[in-house]
């Protein structure tokens, strides 16, 4: 993962700063690429401890469509939460102590945030119980699955992108239409975050598929790993369902930042060696439209410990 930690240090060293839409400010810099052999292991990042569990609920979330929280909550992953609780506390139904702030809010206010803590609880606890609560403020809109595999048309008919990419990658492998989009600027207005990866594209050659990731804005520290391991593992099954091998996946940033309060955590992963990549196991008989989060296994993962960052809202 040395491509990751080169690119950490360019930005730390050599990024401007700049205001962003949280209020909490960033170095940035603009353009990058790094690109990743799955062959030589699959690319989760060692010097830290990453939640490989999360990442799997979180991309078959996006693979079946889902667009509410309440699969993600099923499986213990908290990655959505907060853009869905901003909804209902901002609603004219809820009748709490106010929570508006949630996102500025400094966190050595030990009463806002125990506060904060009790209602999320019975938000979570709300959407995993009640249908009708879960359908209103468990939904995040148009979001990435909506996107992959209900993509709507003037004529109101769907368009399953993910369906159509894997078929064209099946019978047409030399085309050069193997894309999906995220970024509908119709639909932005109604997601809860837009579309950070906006775009991927596969390509076939010598038996092998490959996949380049467009990403508009990239959060180095906490989002980037993610990202990374979240379209390595689609390569991974997309290229089993075609039949074919995993080649390479290609990351392309727009503004790569790295957040003012996650530079001492940035400087403290830089510090550390590598490990070993990590390898990944499938349930190569299930199609991935299928799977569940137990039929991805990652093997021999012996990273770092975790390095705890507040997330930018």
């Amino acid at each position: 993962m040395k491509q990751y930690h080169d690119l950490l240090e360019q930005v730390l060293n050599q990024g401007i700063k700049k205001g962003d839409r949280t209020g909490t400010g960033t170095i940035s810099s603009f353009g990058h690429q790094m690109r990743f052999d799955l062959q030589e292991g699959f690319p989760l990042v060692t010097t830290k401890k990453v939640p490989f569990k999360l990442i799997v609920s979180e991309l078959l979330w996006f693979i079946k469509g889902d667009t509410n929280i309440r699969y993600l909550l099923e499986h213990n992953n908290h990655i959505w939460d907060e853009w869905a609780f901003k909804n209902w506390v901002e609603s004219d139904e809820y009748t709490g102590p106010d929570m508006t702030d949630f996102g500025l809010k400094s966190l050595k206010d030990e009463e806002f945030k125990k506060e904060y803590q009790h209602q999320m609880q019975l938000f979570q606890e709300k959407v995993l119980t009640d249908d009708q609560f879960q359908e209103k403020y468990g939904d995040l809109g148009s979001v990435y699955g909506k996107q992959w595999r209900q993509w709507q048309k003037l004529s109101g008919d769907t368009i399953d992108q993910l369906k159509e990419v894997i078929e064209s990658i099946k019978y047409n492998p030399d085309s050069r239409r193997h894309i999906v989009s995220a970024w509908n600027p119709e639909d932005v207005p109604s997601m809860a975050l837009p579309p950070c990866h906006t775009l991927f594209q596969f390509y076939v050659a010598d038996g092998k598929l490959s996949c380049q990731l467009y990403q508009r804005s990239g959060d180095l520290f906490l989002g980037i790993p993610f990202n990374i391991a979240s379209y390595a593992l689609l390569t991974h099954l997309v290229a089993n369902e075609c039949g074919l091998e995993p080649g390479e996946f290609i990351h392309t940033i727009g503004d790569a930042h790295i957040y003012s309060n996650h530079i001492a955590q940035v400087n403290k992963q830089l510090s550390r060696e590598f490990k070993t990549l990590p390898t990944l196991k499938l349930n190569q008989q299930k199609s991935l439209f299928d799977l569940d989060p137990s039929d991805v296994v990652i093997e021999n993962y012996n990273p770092h410990p975790a390095i705890k960052a507040p997330v930018a809202v």
